[in-house]
Parts: C-alpha cells; structure tokens; sequence
C-alpha cells in the first residue's frame, strides 16, 4: 500500500514493530522537507517463508526512484499473512505487524503521485515475477567455507547471501586472518573460524576433513571458489558424505590441458607434461606443421597470467620454458603447458548454471579484445581483460550456439550441478570489433561467404565467475551466484530455492554494464590515496553511474608494470547506461582517459 502524504507523523500512535518504526522514520524525513514523498509496504496473503530475507533489498537495487528499502523479517522465519478482505485502515497498528518489507521512494510533485504510483507497480511485477515465498520451512543450515578473501570489500556480497538463506558460516583459514579474531568488526558474519593451514599439498585434504570432523556442531556443506583448492575440497566432501561434484570433474576443469583434450577440436592443441617434451615434438612431423599464431600457457592458471602469443618457432621455444616455470616452486608443483591454435572471433565470459544437467540459467559477456589481440602484438603483450559488457551483442543464435556447446562441454567433465564460470570464442562469427569515431565495439560483419560457426573453448572455472562480474551479474540481471553456489552445496534438499532464485528479472537486463579494468601501465610506488575516490571528486556527475568499483593498489602499494608476474589491475568501475550499450561504452572510455594516479 501507498502512504497517505497527508498523514504527520505527530498523528500517529505506531506500535513498537519494525514497519512502524520504519514508517515513523519516513514520516520524520518526509516532515523535514515537507515534499511529498511516496512510501509503500510490502504484504503477502500466503503463509510461507521467504527464499532469501533480503529479497526486497537484492532485487531493488538500483531501482529508480527507490531511495530506501528495509525487511522486516528475520532469515528462516515464518512469514505473516494478511487477509486483505478483513483488512482495517482504522487499524494501522495491525497491517503494518504483517509486513514484510518497506520502501522509501523519491520525492514527486503531487500531479506526478499516480503516475509514479504505477510505474513502481510495473517495478514490482518485473522484479519479483519469482516464487519468493515457499511453504517448507528453511532448516538451520551450517557450511564450512575453505579460504575466506583478502578483505571485506571483494567478499561482503558473499557473507550478505549466507546470511539472507538462513546459512551459519564456519570459515576454514590460514591463522591471522581478517575474520579471525572473535571480537573483530567481521566476527558476526562467520559462526566459528577454524585456523588450519589451507596450504594446497599433500595433506591439504585430511586437514579440512579433520576440521569438520572435530568442529562442534555438524556440518552440513562444504565449499570453496578457489580454483587450486577445488579438486580437494571435492575429495573432503567425498570423504565426509557431504553433496559434491566428483573431486575427478574438478581435477579436469583445473586442469587446461585435460579440459582442452576432452573437446571435439583438441586434435588442433598440443599438451607438454613439462618443456622437456619441446624439442621432441619440434622434430616430429607434428612438429613441422605448427601454424602460427599459437597460444601458449600453464596448464594450471588464472586471470590468464603467463599467457602468450607466439608467432614463430623461437617465440614457441621461449614461452613454453617460461609457462613450465610459473608454477614450477608451488607446494604442488606444476609443470604442464597448453599449445593451442590463436583463434580469432569475439571471446566471451560465458556463465552457466546446471542442475541435474538441465541449464538453468546463462548470461553471456562480451570480453572485449586484449593487448595479446592486436595485429602487431608481439609476445609480452599480455591476455588482460580490459573490458567486460553484458548482455553480449552477439546475435541470439550464437547466444544459443555457446549455451548449448558450452554445456556438453561441462558434462564431459563429469559435472551435472553447478555454477561454471567459461571462457570461450565464437569462431567465424557473424559480429566482429571495430573502431568507429574512436570508440571500440562490435558490429556485424560486412556479408561474405558464409562459414559454419563453433565455439572454440579456452577454459571451464567450477565455480563462480569473480567478485566483480558476480556482482554485476546481481546488478544487471538480478541473479546471485554467491546464493546460489552456497545452494548447490547442500545438494538436492535446495533444488526448489535453486530454481527460484535462478529467474532474472522478468523483462531483461536494467541496464548496460561494462566493467573496466584500470590495468598497470608504469612501475613505481603508488603515490595517490585512493585514485579511484578521486576520480569521483573530480567528476562528481559521474557516480550515480557507477553502482560498484574498488581501488585494488592504494597509496604506497607497489607497481610492477605491465610485464608483472600477476596481472592485477589498480581499479575496476561498474559502469552503466539505462538508454543504451553505445552511451554505456562511451561513459567507460570517459572514465578511462580521466583516471590518473601519481607513482613515486
């Protein structure tokens, strides 16, 4: 319902209940700057409890005209139902018990009320066009997460969405943590912390299975999203009973070399158990009919470090010595490299939700072109992500092409469930990029001889895509993967939530999204407080478009440059445009040429 802007709150007698309070605060507000403004509660006339608390909030965000949105009902609980027949205007005391979440929207001119009255009415039915009530009540779930963040501001998404389900968080650690200390700031959002070495090596397994073991409530899920410690925290879960993937799938996906010898194409790649087999195989009659490019990297990475581009036999030499090297002095040493044809056509972030084999959401990225794409690029030029746009602009039958290709490609690998974060490329694709009047984007080709389209794909990452583009995700589309991969980790009990909380908002995407990545371009001391923090003051116009970003490398943090070991950026900005993917890009390329920073 909508509040009566001709109520003060000096009239009213509020019971001592979260929407009266909630509603007091409003009417205080609404009084100080005596502009009508619209206030509306939230009620169901069903008897259930809601899939996630916080699902006002979630599915809100960066609603317009929504300046405030709270829940009043505690995770797992019971939630009231109103018969609206018998309900008494006389009575607010009584309605306002049964609500279950409030809003605060903007400030309207009274001729503008009805007609904002309904377009928050066209909001709701796109936003919550969702089974968010279920008749089961919620168990009291508790998960053991192996390997927290390295702080609050890439992982508080995570923790906000255990908590919305009604999930108790024992976090598994290295001692000296952030989470660790019991009286921290971050103790509230894990129930116990658990110091165990969670070094990947020959013990790594009987660790996490021994803290669960003697941990001194049960333990209901185990999970992890950090790529090298996958494969055992499957085996953990194998080993406890717990619900899991087999810990075999997870070997595979983390490795590039067996994922890319389990595709259709993989008579077109190479796989090195070490550089030692490079001079054998340069002799053999393979050998002799490389075709350059090719690309090369460590069969076990990521954020596509040590990836290069080779265009002759000494390059091939060169990289493939220095790909075997990486990971050469990790606790579990590898060794392995990837040769693989360089294949052109757009790449894209593909992510994928499967339960029980079925498909059960998608959304495609489009990952713009990298230093390493260029024609000239030579082979310290590196595989960086410098843009990220959702949704692609890849036509619908590509879309489809990469859904359905990418799926058999994760069940090759012995996965049904999960939450599957791919990298991939459409290969004669009808869309390629192109620099018009200074802006980079895709457009389709100019019509030629038609060739059969595929996918060529690059890597399966088991889990969630990474804190930024998960978080765009919710952004965007209104799907959270952190919920869900905390799901699926309590095996078939959740499958109803699972489908639930797998719907996008009803009438697409509410908005164009780009993720820009700031990367290192010199080397130095950062000189700079927080160069993302001043951008924003400089160009103040500029944050209403921008929902989420981080300043990764702040005042006195290194700089390695561009050549760095680890590609990690200095800053990473959510931008968007609710008119179009033109303007979206544009604002991007704006921030891009103003960002500016100091090195010592």
């Amino acid at each position: 319902m909508d509040g009566d802007r001709t109520l003060s709150p000096l009239k009213l007698e509020l019971a001592e209940c979260a929407a009266s309070f909630f509603l007091g605060d409003c009417m205080a507000k609404i009084a100080e700057t005596g502009e009508p403004t619209l206030i509306r509660f939230v009620f169901t006339c069903e008897r259930g409890y809601l899939v996630r608390n916080d699902f006002l909030l979630q599915r809100l965000e960066c609603c317009l005209g929504v300046k405030r949105v709270e829940t009043f009902i505690a995770p797992r609980t019971s939630v009231p139902h109103l018969a609206f027949r018998d309900v008494d205007p006389r009575q607010l005391n009584d309605v306002l018990s049964c609500a279950i979440g409030g809003l605060l929207g903007q400030n309207v001119v009274a001729e503008d009320w009805e007609a904002e009255s309904l377009r928050l009415n066209g909001e709701f039915q796109n936003r919550f066009s969702f089974p968010w009530l279920q008749v089961d009540p919620i168990p009291n779930w508790r998960i053991a997460w192996v390997q927290g963040r390295e702080n609050i501001d890439v992982s508080r998404r995570a923790f906000e969405a255990a908590h919305a389900l009604g999930v108790s968080v024992v976090m598994i650690e290295n001692p000296g943590h952030w989470l660790e200390p019991d009286h921290g700031p971050f103790a509230h959002l894990r129930e116990a912390f658990l110091p165990v070495s969670i070094e990947v090596d020959g013990g790594f397994t009987q660790r996490i299975v021994d803290a669960v073991r003697t941990y001194q409530h049960p333990i209901d899920g185990l999970m992890t999203i950090s790529d090298v410690r996958l494969p055992g925290v499957a085996r953990a879960c194998e080993i406890l009973g717990l619900p899991t993937s087999p810990s075999t799938a997870y070997q595979s996906a983390g490795d590039k070399a067996k994922t890319r010898m389990l595709e259709d194409d993989a008579g077109e790649s190479l796989t090195l158990s070490s550089a030692t087999e490079l001079p054998s195989l340069l002799s053999s009659e393979r050998g002799q009919q490389l075709v350059f490019p090719m690309v090369v990297k460590p069969a076990l990475g990521w954020n596509s470090d040590c990836v290069s581009k080779v265009s002759d036999q000494e390059e091939l030499v060169k990289a493939v010595e220095r790909a075997s090297e990486r990971h050469a002095s990790a606790a579990s040493p590898s060794f392995g490299v990837v040769i693989e044809p360089y294949v052109e056509g757009p790449e894209v972030d593909a992510n994928i939700v499967l339960l029980d084999g079925e498909m059960v959401y998608y959304d495609i990225e489009d990952d713009f072109p990298t230093q390493a794409d260029g024609p000239n690029a030579g082979m310290e030029a590196n595989f960086q992500e410098t843009q990220v746009v959702l949704p692609s602009a890849l036509p619908p039958d590509e879309i489809q092409l990469l859904c359905e290709s990418l799926r058999q490609s994760i069940l090759r690998q012995g996965f049904t469930s999960g939450v599957f974060h791919c990298e991939a490329r459409v290969r004669c694709s009808t869309m390629h990029y192109t620099n018009r009047h200074g802006l980079l984007d895709m457009e389709r080709k100019e019509e030629g001889q038609a060739k059969e389209r595929s996918v060529y794909l690059h890597e399966i990452n088991a889990r969630p895509p990474g804190y930024l583009e998960s978080v765009a995700v919710l952004l965007t589309h209104g799907v959270d993967y952190y919920a869900l991969r905390i799901l699926l980790c309590l095996g078939s009990a959740e499958c109803h939530r699972i489908h639930a909380l797998s719907r996008p908002f009803r009438d697409g995407q509410q908005f164009h999204l780009c993720i820009l990545i700031i990367p290192q371009t010199g080397e130095g001391v950062m000189k700079t407080e927080d160069a993302g923090a001043d951008l924003f003051r400089r160009h103040p116009e500029l944050r209403q478009h921008v929902p989420d970003y981080d300043t990764y490398l702040k005042k006195g943090q290194i700089l390695e440059g561009p050549s760095a070991r680890s590609l990690w950026w200095i800053a990473n900005f959510s931008v968007t445009s609710r008119t179009s993917r033109l303007e979206c890009l544009r604002r991007a390329q704006f921030i891009q040429e103003n960002f500016a920073y100091e090195l010592d």
